[in-house]
């Protein structure tokens, strides 16, 4: 008869201990980074709730006395907020859809499509991403001035109406569709026009919020770029407003922190909504390569 060896009740319990032990300094080490992350937004948003009396205290007061909303009030009035937000809803949705376009158009050909050189090609079309972006301002901008195009929404849009990572980033994506789709949409007479918007699209939407998403938010967020090719107020985007209101008001930082928490509000609320669709698009793109 075969014995059954019992263990002894220290090293059973040994192993659930060093487990325990792992998981909670894992714990612990994302929760120090969710405070690093979260502290500069939650003082930015105290900061822009205090009455005046109450930035320069010591000591410091994390809570305000009272919620001071009339800062958000001051700030937009000091400044032709309005304005600027319009311009960038305008700028970041239209490139956002530009983006789209062009890069499903793209995606799918390196993705789907067979044709001479497509590897070497592709292979070529992301070594641009390597080229710095700073080394391109000054090509782009004389080409902008002798378009004639300084200070419109056209210098602010177009030459941002394709990307390179979008493109790569759909390409990923639509390689992860089974071929035996495109075989069986072929053999039913479907060209790569009808396969690419009636089975692709689709199948594709985590792909098109991810590249949606981090396009509008580059948008949303570009300074450089805008604050080159812009020269007044009525052609602001929002954040080059805010860093001119930040010049002119920095020294009053409740108007500058209620400034700064509603200008990147829009941008967090999106995320938020987006997330699980931007999470499923990471996830799929990085299957096949």
């Amino acid at each position: 008869m075969a014995r059954t060896l019992t263990l002894p009740a220290t090293q059973i319990r040994a192993p659930g201990r060093r487990v325990a032990l792992k998981n909670t300094l894992v714990h612990l080490v994302l929760l120090a980074s969710v405070v690093v992350v979260l502290l500069p937004y939650y003082l930015m948003i105290s900061t822009s709730l205090k009455p005046i009396q109450e930035i320069f205290t010591d000591p410091f007061k994390w809570l305000p006395s009272r919620l001071a909303w009339e800062n958000y009030v001051d700030a937009w009035n000091h400044a032709p907020f309005g304005r600027y937000f319009l311009n960038s809803t305008f700028i970041s949705v239209t490139e956002t859809l530009g983006v789209l376009v062009t890069s499903a158009l793209a995606g799918y050909a390196f993705s789907r499509m067979r044709f001479w050189g497509r590897e070497v090609f592709f292979v070529i079309f992301l070594g641009t991403l390597m080229v710095p972006g700073e080394v391109q301002l000054v090509p782009n901008y004389i080409t902008i001035v002798r378009l004639g195009w300084l200070n419109t929404y056209y210098a602010l849009i177009i030459p941002w109406l394709a990307s390179v990572f979008g493109i790569f980033f759909m390409r990923q994506f639509f390689a992860t569709i089974p071929q035996e789709l495109q075989d069986a949409a072929t053999m039913d007479g479907a060209s790569h026009w009808t396969f690419l918007w009636r089975v692709v699209v689709p199948l594709s939407k985590p792909a098109f919020i991810t590249v949606g998403l981090l396009s509008f938010l580059g948008s949303w967020n570009a300074l450089t770029w805008p604050l080159i090719v812009t020269n007044t107020p009525e052609m602001r985007p929002i954040m080059v407003g805010l860093l001119s209101f930040s010049n002119e008001w920095g020294t009053q930082p409740r108007l500058l922190m209620a400034a700064a928490t509603f200008s990147v509000a829009p941008i967090l609320v999106l995320f938020f909504i987006l997330q699980r669709y931007f999470i499923q698009g990471i996830a799929r793109a990085g299957i096949k390569f």
